[in-house]
């Protein structure tokens, strides 16, 4: 099978279309991946700069979309359906994979392969981010940065399903229209003065909800965005610095920091993700969730992929193309 395997820890340039021999099912569901997911974690791999760091070479991507060709006895979907998946084991830059049944869903009928390679990772992380973690009720206001990328787009609709008040934040007005078409009610630009224009809108309460996957310079205004017993989510750094904060201003303000780690946390409750799996699915036939797709590459240029997440110029969730599906 080809597959991209990263050889060097020199950032997308380590990276090397190979042939590997294919991946034996095991006790796993073996699919034959039409399209896989590009997310920053696995830009983060190239570099050696993630908390997971495996032996070279190996082959990075923890998103796919494709049809199963063997199924264990007892998994709930079964040869020849249209899945998407989650694999902690990476893998996924690759024509086939094997990935534990528990992590493994049928794709709605009127989804493309390219919009669920890139579900079960950004809508799973949204969905723990917002309700979770968050705690998010209905009529709450929701600021959401980074609005028009992947976890992004998926966390303006897991809010909306929420019946949220989302405001997007995102640096220029390409990306503004994304975040509208994903479904935010209101953009702002972080170009401008951002803080000052969501407390305009707030009528200077302050945001009950802050999902945060930039970190940095974002962060330290985003705690003055809070209204009283408000909820900063942090998502990511996705910006390059990792914030600290002056722990006074969460106890003169009655406000929280709250860490979000999906991946790590199903370790500890993994029967989360079917309860997970079951909210998102009804939002999905309801027309709530509608994955946005933005550029879509071969596999060989995967490397190119992962530069447009670096640049910070990708809109949507930017997806590898493996076969015709």
């Amino acid at each position: 099978m080809r597959a991209l395997q990263l050889q060097r820890l020199d950032g997308p340039d380590g990276l090397q279309l190979v042939d590997l021999p294919e991946p034996e099912a095991g006790d796993g569901v073996l699919i034959d991946v039409v399209a896989a997911g590009a997310s920053f974690p696995d830009l983060l791999l190239t570099r050696g700069q993630y908390q997971l760091k495996p032996a070279l070479p190996f082959v990075p991507g923890v998103e796919v979309a494709g049809v199963v060709r063997h199924a264990p006895a007892g998994a709930s979907v079964k040869p020849g359906e249209r899945v998407m998946a989650f694999s902690f084991g990476l893998g996924g830059f690759a024509e086939v994979v094997s990935i534990q049944p528990e992590m493994v869903f049928r794709i709605p009928e009127r989804w493309s392969f390219e919009a669920a390679a890139g579900v079960v990772m950004n809508y799973h992380t949204a969905h723990f981010a917002l309700h979770r973690r968050g705690r998010v009720k209905a009529g709450e206001t929701v600021v959401i940065h980074g609005a028009a990328g992947g976890v992004g787009t998926a966390a303006v609709q897991v809010a909306r399903g929420a019946q949220a008040r989302v405001i997007a934040v995102v640096s220029d007005e390409r990306k503004a229209e994304v975040a509208k078409k994903a479904g935010a009610h209101e953009v702002v630009l972080s170009s401008g003065d951002w803080l000052a224009q969501l407390r305009e809108k707030t009528g200077g309460q302050g945001a009950n909800i802050i999902l945060d996957p930039v970190g940095g310079d974002i962060f330290d205004k985003s705690l003055k965005a809070l209204a009283p017993e408000g909820r900063l989510l942090v998502v990511g750094f996705a910006g390059g610095r990792i914030p600290e904060v002056q722990v006074n201003r969460l106890l003169l303000r009655n406000i929280d920091v709250v860490g979000v780690a999906w991946g790590g946390f199903l370790l500890h409750e993994p029967s989360l993700t079917p309860t997970i799996a079951k909210d998102l699915e009804a939002m999905a036939d309801s027309g709530v969730l509608d994955p946005v797709v933005g550029s879509v590459f071969p596999l060989e240029q995967g490397a190119q992929a992962l530069r447009e997440l670096e640049a910070r110029r990708a809109t949507g969730k930017v997806v590898l193309r493996m076969r015709a599906g």
